[in-house]
């Protein structure tokens, strides 16, 4: 079976069973989908305690309170940029980097799916990280085994209930995502009311405001490339299911609601934290820091906690990733492609834990490289959707059947954006050459990346489709009966 037919609702994606849909176009009797599973979805992968880390992050470019909450609202809205591709899902019936070819063409768009595939694996490969030095600390109170035994039952249990998810596929992600957003989340209440009674509010209002252009402006930077800029391409993943008379609103506001009320209460937490634990946005082990500043008796909630939120944003990156790869026309099943970010996943979480032992040495030039191509990718896909699809999608656009497979207009907006970004980035990787003066420290990359590929693209490509193009999508390209 071609990889755009088709699949029969019986086997297609049912709770508990291997989802065998991939990146087809889902037929209008499996959209079954609720609007308020969005909200569930992505309120679950958010959860975790990356966020908190990030409040600290925010911290330490030198930022008073007012600031600070200023970088989390603002932050957390780029969550907006989620729900308004998520209606992309609803309008497609496909995944997201499938859809991104009715704007790039069937090869033209085989670059920014391999960002964003390498931006899926390297974002599960944190959480799972992550959330294995949770478990080491937790089995450690338990178990006496040496630390190379404790780091390999750690990560066998979180790669195998994070590939167990993955594997199963959407209909499994939204129940699982929704039930351990109620317990993880009361958890998590918990732990925050253990935590802010410890922030040193004097020394909190009491710092000066810091420098905007070269505080604020990075560390908004740094927030946006890792939450709502690294989700826009996995958005239609989870809202493909959707009936198509499903509210456009209701999908914008149930999807930014669910990433940004998590995002805004972690991160705020994060800064009033850093306040008594200083070491908290540089440290090897985040996980570990913030334990000692909870009492004796609270150490197994939060660890279960830390590692459970980290699951959550792990099945949903590893999820996503495999239809990436099937969308770079890797030709197995969905559930093998699964398997093979997963082998990628396991093999980066062993070298980080048991040989490099650095978790966030490389993370902000992780974040902001591969958030320069995600930024210039979601500028033409955001002018596209608003001002030219209109909502149209076709097996022709998807797969390549007859048309342009090539859209030169959005591969060289996209090269543009990227090539901007890259001349102002300031990292330990890379240097752009014009990151000198103002442009030295304000990681003002990923806004010059979007920008320019979004204006590029639509100088190159004005106004919306043709009258012809618009009447060949309409009626039966769009109702797919093969």
């Amino acid at each position: 079976m071609s990889q755009h037919r088709r699949v029969n609702r019986e086997t297609g994606n049912r709770p508990w069973q291997i989802e065998v849909n991939g990146i087809n176009q889902v037929a209008d009797n499996e959209r079954t989908g609720r609007i308020a599973d969005l909200f569930w979805i992505w309120f679950g992968a958010n959860i975790g305690i990356l966020a908190v880390v990030y409040g600290a992050v925010i911290v330490s470019f030198g930022m008073n309170f007012l600031q600070g909450v200023l970088v989390v609202v603002l932050g957390s809205a780029s969550f907006l940029l989620v729900g308004i591709f998520t209606v992309a899902g609803r309008d497609g019936g496909a995944p997201m980097m499938t859809l991104s070819r009715a704007v790039f063409g069937l090869y033209g768009n085989i670059l920014p799916n391999a960002v964003s595939w390498i931006s899926l694996v390297g974002w599960e490969t944190i959480s799972v990280i992550t959330g294995t030095l949770a478990l080491m600390i937790l089995f450690g109170m338990f178990l006496p085994i040496g630390t190379i035994g404790l780091a390999l039952v750690a990560m066998a249990l979180m790669l195998g209930l994070t590939v167990a998810v993955g594997l199963l596929g959407q209909a499994t992600v939204v129940i699982i995502q929704t039930w351990a957003s109620y317990i993880f989340g009361a958890l998590t209440l918990l732990v925050i009311a253990l935590l802010l009674p410890q922030t040193h509010w004097d020394v909190l209002l009491a710092r000066p405001s810091g420098p905007w252009l070269s505080g604020f402006v990075p560390a908004l930077s740094i927030v946006i490339a890792g939450t709502g800029l690294s989700w826009a391409n996995a958005a239609a993943d989870y809202s493909r299911y959707l009936p198509r008379s499903a509210k456009s609103s209701a999908i914008v506001w149930a999807t930014t609601g669910g990433g940004a009320i998590p995002l805004m209460v972690l991160m705020v937490t994060g800064m009033l934290l850093a306040t008594h634990v200083t070491a908290l946005a540089t440290s090897a082990n985040p996980i570990k820091i913030i334990q000692t500043a909870l009492p004796t008796w609270a150490a197994v909630p939060y660890l279960i906690t830390a590692a459970g939120g980290l699951i959550l944003e792990a099945d949903l990156s590893l999820y996503s990733s495999g239809l990436n790869l099937l969308n770079m026309f890797v030709p197995l099943p969905r559930y093998k492609t699964v398997m093979i970010d997963a082998a990628i996943m396991a093999a980066g979480t062993v070298y980080v834990v048991l040989i490099a032992k650095n978790f966030f040495g490389p993370f902000e030039s992780f974040i902001l490289l591969l958030g320069i191509g995600l930024a210039a990718w979601a500028g033409i896909f955001l002018t596209d959707q608003l001002w030219r699809r209109r909502g149209l999608y076709s097996l022709a656009l998807l797969y390549g059947q007859g048309t342009s497979k090539i859209s030169w207009p959005a591969v060289s907006a996209w090269t543009a954006g990227v090539i901007a970004g890259l001349l102002f980035t300031t990292s330990p990787f890379f240097t752009g050459p014009l990151a000198t003066g103002i442009f030295a420290e304000s990681s003002l990359e990923l806004v010059l990346a979007f920008a320019v590929a979004g204006v590029v693209f639509l100088v190159m490509s004005p106004g919306g489709l043709s009258a012809d193009t618009v009447e060949a999508l309409e009626p039966e390209s769009v109702h797919d009966r093969s």
